[in-house]
């Protein structure tokens, strides 16, 4: 029996639908949800390096203009706003693991776009490595939400993955819950590259996955590790982006 055969015998077996709408579905979203969602009409100019909105036509926003993170380059796959921040509290709080390789999917579709209008040598990652966890939050969660969907999206990209690339040193509270001024303090020192990881970074783009980007802070300073010890580049690929308040 071949694979689409056992597909439709497992559909028919186990009907499935659509995690945001709930419609019959033969696959994690309908089409209409992928198409409202996260086709052309839900597409806005994004600043291209920290992704957040701009007017069409612009280089950088504003706040990059002025203070230039550490990293070069930001794709996301949607804003983090509802209903599609759902999936991510889902995945991240209900260990719905399978949407992570929903969002890789979804995030595979736009670095492609972006590494072909790119178009130079080395715009896609040279490597992939997840936002790490703390220990302390890794053994609560029991995985690593950023790692859940690196590993399909590496695979989608022909990317190689280095899950222990980064480390987190220091156990932070989550940025979310920190005040805007306080979240710098909060992540500061928090990343170190292990010894065994240090040949990888040297000269390299390194593509760096995460489940939502709020601030940028953490993403900032992850990144400013990486260049510390020799990365040239530094992606991000964040399936959501929370919108400026």
């Amino acid at each position: 029996m071949n694979g689409k055969l056992i597909r439709r015998a497992l559909h028919l077996l186990l009907p499935t639908s659509c995690a945001l709408c709930g419609a019959g579905s033969d696959d994690t979203l309908c089409a209409a949800c992928v198409d409202q969602f996260f086709g052309t009409a839900a597409a806005v100019p994004r600043c291209p390096c920290c992704a957040n909105p701009v007017v069409a036509g612009a280089t950088l926003c504003g706040h990059c203009i002025a203070a230039r993170p550490a990293f070069d380059r930001t794709v996301v796959a949607c804003d983090y706003a509802l209903p599609v921040d759902q999936l991510v509290l889902q995945l991240k709080f209900g260990h719905r693991l399978a949407l992570a390789a929903l969002m890789a999917r979804r995030l595979a579709v736009v670095v492609a776009a972006a590494t072909a209008a790119d178009g130079s040598p080395g715009a896609l990652p040279d490597l992939l490595c997840p936002v790490p966890l703390g220990p302390r939050r890794l053994a609560q969660r029991g995985y690593n939400q950023a790692l859940e969907i690196a590993r399909p999206l590496a695979r989608s990209l022909g990317v190689a993955l280095h899950a222990r690339l980064v480390a987190r040193i220091r156990e932070t509270a989550a940025q979310s819950s920190v005040a805007p001024e306080d979240r710098r303090a909060n992540i500061a020192g928090a990343f170190a590259v292990p010894a065994p990881a240090l040949a990888l970074l040297r000269g390299r783009h390194i593509g760096v996955v995460d489940d939502v980007m709020t601030s940028g802070g953490t993403l900032d300073e992850m990144a400013a590790t990486l260049k510390r010890h020799g990365a040239a580049r530094v992606s991000n690929l964040v399936f959501a982006r929370t919108p400026p308040h």
